[in-house]
């Protein structure tokens, strides 16, 4: 079995600047474990353990359906918390353009997931990019605060194709190795 997700990959300019963002919310004392820069990525589906055999045929499933879609810019900007700045458990970075190309691309990959046996998704599709996992919520708002103040603004990109990702849970992180690179059109 893999540990498997489809993701947009970002450019290494972008997550420099959330790196930057990073350094300065791990001085503000929060008790937050920060995504490592090289494992930033855009999340559009996320599937659990898959077996071996049934990942060319999702790769296959996801070309059939993507194969209109064009590549396009997404722009990185703003922060928020999820479930809400009041009681945040997960600390982002926003899309701006591109946001509802994404949403709609999320929709058609999971109907697509969805008939090959895959759980459909339960929560409503939000484009972000994650900074870290709040673990206390001890000395959370100054980090807040600092976040907010920060006024994000990461770059912008094309996304040109999505990715099948494996994902290894590690001590120091999760490592992700890319699985199937699926080209979108333009």
């Amino acid at each position: 079995m893999i540990r498997t997700f489809i993701a947009i990959s970002v450019l290494e300019e972008i997550k420099k600047n959330i790196a930057d963002l990073q350094r300065k919310l791990k001085g503000c004392g929060g008790h937050i474990k920060w995504v490592r820069t090289e494992s930033i990525h855009l999340t559009l589906k996320f599937l659990g353990d898959v077996e071996e055999s049934k990942i060319d045929t999702i790769a296959d499933s996801l070309k059939k359906a993507v194969r209109t879609q064009k590549s396009f810019k997404i722009s990185v900007s703003g922060t928020g918390a999820f479930p809400n700045i009041r009681q945040p458990r997960v600390l982002w970075v926003g899309i701006d353009e591109g946001k509802e190309i994404l949403t709609s691309l999320a929709s058609e990959i999971d109907r697509v997931c969805t008939a090959l046996g895959f759980k459909p998704e339960k929560r409503k599709f939000s484009a972000h990019l994650t900074l870290g996992r709040v673990k206390f919520q001890k000395n959370i708002n100054t980090t807040l605060n600092t976040m907010n103040a920060a006024n994000f603004k990461g770059g912008s990109f094309r996304a040109e194709e999505i990715i099948i990702m494996k994902s290894e849970l590690r001590p120091e992180g999760a490592l992700y190795t890319p699985l199937h690179k699926i080209k979108l059109e333009g």
